[in-house]
Parts: C-alpha cells; sequence; structure tokens
C-alpha cells in the first residue's frame, strides 16, 4: 500500500494518539507514527507540540526514519529554538557515524536549521565533513557552508571555511569541485566585492577537467563560473572554447544553453580572421536547433535566448531559416517568438521564402498571430528595401480580402512603409481611402488620419475624410485625437482658403472643450503658432522627417551585451537584466562582455562602432518606452554650443506652457499674469548686477549675496556601472548662479580622459553652462572636484517627477548614464519677493483647488530663525503677524522659468525646542507645491 493512507484521516486526539505511538517501544509502530506526523505538516496541521517525542526518534540506525525525523526538524526548528538545542548531540554523533549517508545526510540538515543558536554548534561537524574521506560527504558539506554564510556570515569567515571551500576546487572528486563552485558562486553574488572566486589559468584548468567527468548540474555550476572569467588573451580564450565545445551536444538543454553563453562571451576576444572562429560559428548552430525540437515550454526558453543571440550575431542562424517556420500546433507564444525571429534573420537572399511563408500566416484563424504576421511583412519591407515592392502588393492583396483586423494591420505598416520611402508608394492611397469607414481601432484610425494629412495635397476629398473623423472627437482615444489635430493643422498649412473653418473648429476643441493636457497643450501650441508666425507654422509642421530606423525594437547595444552574459537564465527571457526584477540589491551583479585584445581590434563586428565613433552613431537602437535614458541615448556628447542665449520671455513661455500655466490669455479668462524675468516691480529695486549698491539692499532681497543650503555630495554613478568611473555630487546655488558640484573619482586600472557631459531635456531647462573641464588625464585612483555651472535656458520638456536629470557623462572609455534628483530651492530666484497688495490679489485669484496643505513637524527654529534661513535660500517674508500666539509668515519665491509660488507658514510652539510649521502652498503651477514643500522641509531641516 502507498503512502497516500496517511493524509486521509481527519479524526479528533489525533495529537494525543500520535504521542502515545511516538514513544511506542515496536520501531514499525515508531516509523508509522512519525509518517502520520509528517503527513500532518505537510497538510499545513500544527504537529509543533510532539517536537520533544519525534526528536527522541533520532536515535535510531534506520536511515529513512532518522531522514524523517530531520525533515521534521528544519520545519519546526525555527518555531521551537530552545527544542532544537536538544538535536545537537544527535547531529554530531551523526556527523561521525560510520555510514556516509548519515554524514551527509546530518551535515545537510544542520545547514538548513537557521537557527542562531544552534549555529555555533555546527562549526566542528562541518570542519570535519569538510575534510571527510567519502566525496558524498564533501560535496554536501560544500553546500552546507554557502547555507551557513546565508545564516552567519561573520562566522564562516571567521572560522576559515572559505579557505577550505577554496581548497576543494582542487578535490580529486569532479561532483566536489562543482559543488565548491556552486557554494563560492552563490556567497560571490550576495558579496560583489569580495573576490571570493579568484579564478586563474591553473584553477581554470582544474575546472574544465572536472567538466568532463561531474553530473548535468554540476557542468552548469562549473559553465557559469567559467563565464563569469575574463581570459588574459585570445590564445587562452580559444583554448577554453575548445574545451567547452563538447558540451553543445549533451542532452539537458540547461547545459546547452551555459556552454553557448560561454562560447558567446569568449568569442568576443576572437579575432574573426582565425578559421576558429568561423568554426566555432558553425558549431554554435546545430544545438540551437536541436532545442526546437523540445517541448514547447522548453522552445519558447530557447527562442528567447535565440532572440539575443541572433541581435549579437545574426551569422550564427542565417541558414536556418527554415527552421523557424511556424507549424500549425506551435502554442501562440511559441509562434509569435518565432515570427520574431525570423525577421531578425530576414535579408535579401531568403526574402521571397520569408514573404510565402508570411503571406499563409495571414490567413490563419490565430487573431494575434495574423495581426503579428501582417506587421512581420511590413517590417520586411522596411529591413529589406529590394523587397518593399512585392510586400507593398502583398499587403494590398491583404486589405482586399476585406478581414477587418486584416486591413487595420495592413494600414498601421503601410504607414510605416511611407515614412521609409517617401514619395514611391503613394499610388495605394486611394485603395487605403476605400476602407475608412471600416477601422475601429485607435491605431489603425491614427494611421490612416497620418496618412490623410501627409498627403492632403494628393486626396482631392481631404477636408472632407478627416471632417467626418471629426464628428465624433471626443470619443476617440487620445491618440485619435493628437494625430487628428496634426493633420487638420498640415490640411489647414496646405490649403489654408478651403479648412480655415475645420482648422478653428478642432482648435476650439482640443483647447477648450478637452480636459486632456497633452490635446491642450498641443492645441494651444498650434494656435499661437498658427496666430503669430503663420511661415514658422509651416516649418515646423510640414518640416522634413526623418526616415524611420530598421528595426525598431532592437535592444540597446550595452544591455544586449549585460544579457549575453546572461543567457540561460530568467533574465534571458526577460529580455531585462536582473537588476529591473530581483528585489533588493543581493545577488545583483553588473556584468559586461570582455573587451577586445589587440589582435582582434582590426575587425570590428558588424554591430559595435569604433571605439571612437560618436555615441549617436553607436547607439542607433530605438529605445524602449520604458527606458529612463531613452532620449540621452541619441545625443552628441561635444562641448555646448556657444551661441546668442535664447531670449529670456520665449523660454520662460515655454517652461510655463509644460507646466500648465500661462494659458489663460487664449481662454480669455481674466487673471493674475506673473511679472516677467526682464520686468522686476518697482518696489523690488534696481536689477541684479547694477551697481554696489545692490549688495546692501537688504530689505528686498534682491541682490543679497544668498548662500542656500547645499546637500551633502551623494553617489549618483558607482564604479561598478561605469567600468571604474565614480561620479559623486550636489546642486549649489550662490549669487544667482546655479552650478553642479562633482566629484569623479578613477577605480579603474587605465587612465580617464576626454570627458564630457550633456543633460537629457527636463522640467526646468538645465543645462550645462560650461564644457565639463577636467584639466589633466584622471590617473587610477586619483579624485578630481568640478564645479560645472548650470543654465536654465536648455530644451524644456515634463519630467516624472519634476525634479529629474537625466545625465550622460563621457570618457575615452565608454558613455554612461544615470538619473538624479535636483532639489527645487536651486531654482528659487533672487527677485522673488512679492509686495504685500500683489501678494494679497494674487492669493485671491488663484484657485482654491490649486491649494495643497503639508505639515513639518520637529522643526528646530523659532519664527525669526524660520524666516532668516529661508530668505538665505530665496523664500521671502511678505508679512508676518501673530494669531493666539501663533506665529504666520506670508512667503513668495519665484523659480527660474517664472512660475510663482505664495505660501502661508503657521508657525505652532510645539515643546521647548522644537516646533510643528503648518504650510500652505498655491500655484497657478500646482504640481511644483510637492517640490517646493520638499525644499522647505530641507532647508529647515538641515
Amino acid at each position: 500500500m502507498t503512502d497516500s493512507k496517511y493524509f486521509t484521516t481527519t479524526k479528533k486526539g489525533e495529537i494525543f494518539e500520535l504521542k502515545a505511538e511516538l514513544n511506542s517501544d515496536k520501531k514499525e509502530k515508531k516509523k508509522e507514527a512519525v509518517k502520520k506526523v509528517i503527513a500532518s505538516m505537510t497538510v499545513g496541521k500544527d504537529v509543533s507540540a510532539l517536537f520533544p517525542d519525534v526528536v527522541n526518534c533520532m536515535q535510531t540506525d534506520n536511515l529513512e526514519l532518522k531522514k524523517l525525523v530531520y525533515l521534521y526538524l528544519m520545519n519546526y526548528a525555527k518555531s521551537q529554538p530552545d527544542m532544537a538545542i536538544m538535536a545537537v548531540n544527535t547531529f554530531v554523533k551523526d556527523c561521525e557515524d560510520p555510514n556516509p549517508l548519515i554524514r551527509a545526510l546530518a551535515v545537510r540538515t544542520m545547514g538548513c536549521i537557521r537557527v542562531d543558536k544552534i549555529t555555533e554548534y555546527l562549526c566542528e561537524p562541518l570542519r570535519k565533513c569538510l575534510k571527510d574521506e567519502d566525496p558524498y560527504v564533501r560535496k554536501t558539506a560544500a553546500v552546507c557552508v554557502a547555507k551557513l554564510h546565508d545564516i552567519n556570515a561573520q562566522l564562516v569567515e571567521d572560522q576559515g571555511f572559505l579557505d577550505t571551500l577554496k581548497d576543494l576546487i582542487s578535490d580529486s572528486n569532479p561532483m566536489v569541485v562543482a559543488n565548491a563552485v556552486a557554494a563560492l558562486s552563490e556567497i560571490a553574488e550576495s558579496h560583489p566585492s569580495s573576490n571570493l572566486l579568484d579564478l586563474n589559468p591553473q584553477s581554470i584548468n582544474k575546472l574544465l577537467t572536472a567538466l568532463n567527468e561531474c553530473t548535468e548540474w554540476g557542468q552548469i555550476f562549473i559553465l557559469d563560473c567559467l563565464a563569469n572569467y575574463t581570459p588574459k588573451d585570445d590564445r587562452e580564450a580559444q583554448s577554453i572554447c575548445e574545451r567547452v565545445t563538447p558540451r553543445l551536444s549533451h542532452a539537458n538543454s540547461a547545459v546547452v544553453l551555459s556552454a553557448v553563453k560561454v562560447l558567446m562571451k569568449f568569442m568576443e576576444m576572437l579575432s574573426k580572421d582565425l578559421d576558429y572562429y568561423g568554426t566555432l560559428l558553425k558549431k554554435l548552430a546545430p544545438p540551437l536547433v536541436t532545442l526546437l525540437s523540445a517541448e514547447p515550454e522548453l522552445q519558447y526558453v530557447a527562442l528567447r535566448n535565440i532572440n539575443l543571440i541572433v541581435q549579437k550575431r545574426p551569422e550564427v542562424l542565417k541558414h536556418e531559416m527554415k527552421v523557424f517556420f511556424v507549424k500549425y500546433n506551435d502554442p501562440i507564444y511559441v509562434k509569435l517568438e518565432k515570427l520574431d525571429i525570423m525577421i531578425r534573420l530576414a535579408s535579401q537572399a531568403n526574402i521571397a521564402q520569408v514573404l510565402a511563408e508570411l503571406k499563409e500566416y495571414a490567413t490563419e484563424v490565430d487573431v494575434d498571430f495574423v495581426r503579428k504576421a501582417v506587421r512581420a511583412i511590413g517590417r520586411c519591407a522596411i529591413k529589406v528595401e529590394q523587397s518593399a515592392e512585392r510586400c507593398v502588393s502583398t499587403l494590398l492583396d491583404l486589405i482586399q480580402t476585406k478581414v477587418n483586423y486584416v486591413v487595420q494591420e495592413a494600414i498601421v505598416v503601410i504607414k510605416d512603409i511611407f515614412r521609409k520611402y517617401p514619395n514611391k508608394y503613394e499610388s495605394v492611397i486611394a485603395t487605403l481611402c476605400e476602407n475608412l469607414d471600416s477601422l475601429d481601432e485607435p491605431e489603425a484610425r491614427a494611421a490612416m488620419i497620418w496618412i490623410v494629412g501627409e498627403y492632403a495635397e494628393r486626396i482631392d476629398n481631404a477636408d472632407e475624410l478627416l471632417e467626418s473623423f471629426l464628428e465624433g472627437f471626443h470619443d476617440e482615444s487620445t491618440q485619435v485625437q493628437l494625430q487628428l489635430l496634426t493633420a487638420i493643422v498640415k490640411l489647414f498649412l496646405k490649403k489654408p482658403t478651403e479648412t480655415q473653418e475645420l482648422v478653428q473648429q478642432v482648435l476650439s476643441l482640443a483647447t477648450q472643450d478637452s480636459d486632456n493636457p497633452d490635446l491642450r497643450d498641443r492645441g494651444y501650441i498650434y494656435w499661437r503658432l498658427l496666430s503669430t508666425d503663420p511661415v514658422a507654422a509651416k516649418e515646423v509642421v510640414l518640416a522634413e522627417k526623418p526616415l524611420i530606423s530598421e528595426e525598431t525594437d532592437l535592444i540597446e547595444p550595452t544591455l544586449l551585451d549585460e544579457l549575453i552574459c546572461y543567457i540561460g537564465t530568467l533574465a534571458s527571457v526577460y529580455h531585462k537584466p536582473p537588476s529591473a526584477f530581483v528585489e533588493g540589491g543581493r545577488g545583483v551583479v553588473h556584468k559586461s562582455l570582455p573587451p577586445r585584445t589587440a589582435s582582434s581590434e582590426s575587425t570590428e563586428s558588424p554591430e559595435t562602432a569604433p571605439a571612437g565613433a560618436p555615441p549617436g552613431e553607436q547607439l542607433d537602437a530605438i529605445p524602449t518606452q520604458g527606458d529612463l535614458l531613452g532620449d540621452l541615448l541619441n545625443l552628441d556628447l561635444g562641448p555646448p554650443v556657444t551661441g546668442p542665449p535664447l531670449a529670456t520671455s520665449a523660454v520662460q513661455m515655454g517652461a510655463v506652457d509644460l507646466l500648465g500655466g500661462g494659458l489663460d490669455s487664449l481662454i480669455g479668462a481674466p487673471s493674475f499674469v506673473a511679472p516677467p524675468a526682464a520686468a522686476v516691480p518697482a518696489n523690488l529695486g534696481a536689477p541684479m548686477g547694477s551697481g554696489l549698491s545692490d549688495l546692501f539692499d537688504l530689505t528686498t532681497g534682491v541682490g543679497t549675496l544668498s548662500g542656500s543650503y547645499v546637500a551633502p555630495k551623494a553617489v549618483w554613478l558607482p564604479a561598478m556601472k561605469a567600468k571604474g568611473l565614480e561620479i559623486s555630487g550636489t546642486f549649489a546655488r550662490q549669487a544667482g548662479s546655479i552650478s553642479m558640484d562633482l566629484q569623479l573619482t578613477n577605480k579603474a586600472l587605465q587612465v580617464m580622459t576626454d570627458f564630457a557631459i550633456q543633460f537629457n531635456r527636463n522640467s526646468f531647462g538645465l543645462a550645462p553652462a560650461a564644457p565639463l573641464q577636467v584639466h589633466a588625464p584622471l590617473s587610477p585612483t586619483q579624485t578630481v572636484e568640478i564645479s560645472l555651472p548650470l543654465s536654465t535656458a536648455g530644451s524644456v520638456m515634463k519630467t516624472e517627477p519634476l525634479n529629474s536629470l537625466q545625465v550622460a557623462v563621457k570618457n575615452n572609455i565608454d558613455v554612461f548614464y544615470f538619473s538624479t534628483l535636483y532639489p527645487l530651492h536651486i531654482l528659487f530666484v533672487e527677485d522673488g519677493k512679492m509686495d504685500r497688495q500683489m501678494f494679497l490679489a494674487t492669493w485671491k485669484d488663484i484657485p482654491n483647488e490649486n491649494e495643497a496643505q503639508f505639515q513639518i513637524r520637529d522643526c528646530p527654529l523659532n519664527a525669526e530663525a524660520v524666516s532668516s534661513r529661508l530668505q538665505s535660500s530665496n523664500i521671502f517674508t511678505v508679512a508676518r503677524r501673530n494669531v493666539e500666539g501663533q506665529d504666520m509668515l506670508y512667503q513668495s519665491l519665484k523659480l527660474t522659468n517664472g512660475i510663482w509660488v505664495l505660501a502661508e507658514l503657521r508657525i505652532q510652539p510645539g515643546n521647548p525646542s522644537f516646533t510643528d510649521l503648518e504650510l500652505s502652498l498655491k500655484c497657478r503651477a500646482p504640481e511644483v507645491s510637492q517640490h517646493v514643500y520638499q525644499a522647505y522641509e530641507t532647508i529647515l531641516k538641515n
């Protein structure tokens, strides 16, 4: 009879009966009782009350019974630590048992009992087991060290277990070597800075010798360890590749992928001129093809990895197109992945074959698959120019089928073909217009509207077509509304006399009747452009568009290199680095491919641009939507262009628009307009820099040499992520000038030169006002302090959060990206004091819903000190009064883009040394309030 009977009992009083059975003299009865206890434990019953009785059963020679008791111990030791100590003597005794299985079982169980009180008793038995004569015990003890390190790292280091573990790498038994490597790798991952796996050619040789003889999982541990090693030259890399290549024919797919990872990494060091390089490429293809004959789940994992390999080295599988053709019984997730790889491998040589296949797929029954197949035809047209005409005729044939979702996908991809090959295939527009009524999906409607707007001069009834979309404007999705607005403005600029009414209608719908900020802003920008300068409007709206890229979904090169180092892991399936989905810092190490050696530098791979190429050329992949530094990837990192400065008012207007203020004049609502930067109110004295008298005009706050609070420097870019360059910094505002104070430290082994810096567009137009000046080469271990002056005349784009800044820094090694948050008080200008009447009028004028309330607890300052401290950071007290024993401060501040913020600060006396503050903020751009509050808190508490 099977053990399932133990799971069927549900009678009461069971614990009492089990207790009696566990204390029985009969061995069989005792074993039965322990089995029942384990069964109850497995289904979730609490049997911890039986702890002392179960522990008494440990004193037995029966291996099966001992395993069951150990299983129980592992489960309940944490909740009963005091009781668990009772079992320590038995563990120690079992570690000296003549039976190696019992010795190994004892040491394995000790490692699984995560109780601090017990760990110190484990050290002696573990030390003996690490030097045991039986390899099975040694391999179990090696893993136990990793478990113990997780519980108490200091204890393991003090007891010298790590050195013993390193010695086991030279063990005569391959399984012991594999487990020692696995344990050291596990410990090294949680302590990236420690150099535990100190790999050198001798230890690598031992690992490669053990590789041929250990089990499949042992081979994976060793291969993963090899992948973390960087050979000293291409000769050593080739030697390792030769010894790893036989693993490609292994039956276990995990071993195959681990071997592929090692080879892909070390191929980076091999010259393409070598015969061996070509041989290796040929050897890589068959095992990858074989993986596709496994069950669907394994196929999917293999395909996700192949997708990365094909992006890095398309030549590996360029002759294997047929294996990626879809089978009728493939699950949808496998079909879609195969389709993706087919497009990546499409070339002039195989395009006819691919197109015939894709046309077949477009008549399938699976809607998602058909959609992707139609898109794939469009991608082929964009990728292989010679096939574009054939692709367009295939798409027209599919449109004639009148299948709704096929037609819609075809229109979406034809829009992209028009953008890639302008003035070539416009003859098909008439066919597209016939299908206008059948379009019901936002993306297809938006694509069709774009086509009508872009080619309005070729379509006689373009105005009627666009007017038909306008009828249900508010029911359309945002994507369609934005596209319709732009298309009608294009039409107006091409045919102004006939479409004036239409453009007024759409601008009114977009600005006055819409509550979508993106649509409103775009509407206002067009309205201003058309009303102030139609010629400029034409240049902006009808500007020549850049051709779209061939592959829009390529993974960014540095990320791709990192993912190649993670082939065969979850990162290669998600196509994200582990840091994106592993919680906490533990176990996340950024990896990169080894640099090319001198002998292979002459032949760059087609995917890698020469080191000296501008970053714009290197990083031509279109970043994914979630890529934080997307816009930075195409920046030219030369010194900033020193041209005439932008007019202050223009910058100011743009910034205010983007943040949602300053648009009242268009709607015609009466409102208080913030005074522009150039026109300082008379009572504020002369503008900055008009003479020495300013320095003594302390009443207004203009010209005061303000020393606003400067936060201590923080590490913005750790050396680990920037190939040895560590950047720390902070922001400061002194005497009206903003600066970014940087500290650059070289933690690499080579000299760093040719520094440059560039900012992404940001909410307040922050940009470097001068090049990044590092006057001498930065030697290894050297640190240099630099103050980079900043201006607020850069490009403006609203970011989330509002005060985030994305930065690219270039040196002779690479381009590095990081993101940081700047404190808003660096943008508080010196002429931010309003007079009382203006303050009162403005406070009443700003709607109540724009008011935000905050609390600042335990402030160590009184009213006088608060006012003084805030004034040094350009937050000015306009008036002060005392109401029922509470001080009220009325304050104003102005941001560099002209936005005014008004504040009411109520100071409530708390205990003698601390006060609580209540802060009310009013502003026309309420999204800045949260950041202004943070500035208040930072200034007052530091």
